[in-house]
Order: structure tokens, then sequence, then C-alpha cells
């Protein structure tokens, strides 16, 4: 099955159009909870199996373990999810970008040490930097579109002058991604939700694409808004699904023993709003 049907097959089965990102912090973890390496892999664990039914797709930011020396209990985690929600696709946010032997080092590292389903990239040195990743059938690549940070407008939000049309970049690659580089209909796009015009655009742009949607919750993304800008309904089965992400605002949503519970009864509300927003 490949990256699409898998996020098809979890909205369908999960009622869904949440992703829950995992972002661990251990100085918020509760306490009773290790700090340390293991401790990231308990706590997403118990984050996993509480949420399991309830999203489109899980997203592991790479860099919250890395940090910690925790890349082999990224690894255990990565084989629990696909035991515990063996239908529910993983995206590995790392947001790599490099050429050549390099990309596919890191391409390797993403698919076949981690096993992920997709991963988030940075299209910004041009397609060869991502042309290694689609070189693995059935796999998804997020290319970074309009984020959702403030610093997003110093390059996304500009024109480019020498491209007809003068397009804001964000919008050239969004023209590309739907285009003349989804060679084997892989890639996806990621915009965020502090931007629910750009969204409106990008789906304008990129009708067919899946789109990768982070910033709701802590950010202060709108759910409802999100949703509006980026759901083209489901008579149109042609249009790529809506990930919409939440992180911080799953993963601490209790800091006492009950947080695993309070996760679920965050994503349960996210899920509820979303799919308001839908109209489901």
């Amino acid at each position: 099955m490949n990256f699409l049907d898998q996020l098809a097959d979890a909205e369908r089965q999960n009622q869904s159009m949440l992703c829950v990102g995992l972002d661990p912090e251990p100085s918020r973890f509760p306490q009773g909870l290790r700090r340390d390496a293991e401790g990231i892999y308990d706590f997403c664990a118990a984050i996993v199996e509480a949420t399991a039914d309830l999203a489109i797709a899980f997203k592991p930011q790479i860099a919250y373990f890395a940090a910690h020396r925790a890349e082999p209990q990224l690894e255990r985690l990565m084989a629990h999810m696909k035991a515990v929600a063996p239908r529910v696709p993983v995206i590995l946010d790392a947001k790599r970008g490099d050429i050549g032997s390099t990309a596919e080092q890191y391409a390797r590292e993403a698919f076949e040490r981690y096993g992920a389903d997709a991963v988030t990239l940075s299209p910004f040195m041009g397609f060869d930097s991502v042309e290694p990743y689609l070189r693995y059938p059935g796999k998804g690549a997020f290319l970074l579109c309009r984020t959702s940070n403030p610093g997003g407008d110093d390059l996304q939000n500009q024109r480019l002058a020498g491209v007809d049309g003068q397009p804001l970049l964000y919008e050239h690659v969004a023209r590309l991604a739907q285009g003349p580089w989804n060679l084997n209909g892989q890639f996806g796009l990621v915009v965020g939700a502090t931007y629910p015009q750009e969204i409106e655009r990008v789906r304008a742009l990129a009708p067919t694409l899946p789109l990768l949607i982070p910033g709701v919750g802590a950010q202060g993304g709108d759910a409802a808004a999100t949703v509006r800008a980026g759901w083209r309904g489901d008579a149109q089965r042609s249009t790529g699904p809506v990930v919409v992400n939440s992180s911080r605002a799953i993963l601490y949503a209790s800091s006492g023993p009950d947080f695993a519970d309070a996760a679920r009864r965050a994503a349960e509300a996210t899920r509820a709003t979303l799919a308001a927003a839908r109209g489901c």
C-alpha cells in the first residue's frame, strides 16, 4: 500500500484528519517518568497507545530524539507504532535538504533505518535534493511550502521576478510539487495553519496533493479555518487529504499521572473540531 492509500485508509478507519505530533521535551514530562532517552520512549509510547484510534498519522520530530541521544528509542518507537497502529502512517519530521549522495543517505535513514512512511523535506536546493527520496516506491515526501513560523515571510512570501507570472516562492513550490517534480505521485506539501488564506491558495495550485498542516493548538492556528481552507469534500476524491498536526496541546494536556488519558481527551476534542469544520 502506498502512502496516499495509507492516509485514505487511516482517515476512513479513524474518521480523522488529526496528526499527532511527537515532540518530546523531557523537562515537561509528568513526575514519575524518567527524563532521559528511555523516558522519551515511555512517554511517546503511552501517547501513541492512547491516540492510536484517533489519528490519521503520527509525526515524530527527529530533533527531539537526537538531542537526547534517543535515536535507538526512536527506532523502537517506530516499530511500536507499527505494532499498535499498523494502519496509521508515520511521517518522520526531519526537514532534510541536501544533494547527491548526502540526500541518498538521508533517504536511507528515514525509510530504511526508521521505517517511516513519509518524511518532511526542504526543497530549496532544488529537485536533485528531493529526487533520492522518490526512489523508494510507495513512500511520501512533504515539501516545505508555506510554513507556520513568522520568519517564513523572509523567503516564502517573496516574488520570483524570473519566473513567468512572477509567483510568490511558496506558489512556485506548490506548482512544482503538483506538476513536473511529482514523477510518481509521492509529494505532499507543508502549509502552516497560521495562514489559512495561503492554505486555500496552495490547495488551488496543488489540488491532488496531501497537505500537512502544522500550527494548530499551541502555535495558535485555527482548526476550523484550516479545514475550510484546505478541504474540498468527499465528492472530489481526487483532492488530496488534509492532515492537521497538533503536538504540544495533546502531549502536555496534563502534567500529572493521567497524562495519557488527558492526551486522548485533547486528541478527541481536536478530531471533533476538525470533523465539524468538514461537515462530518
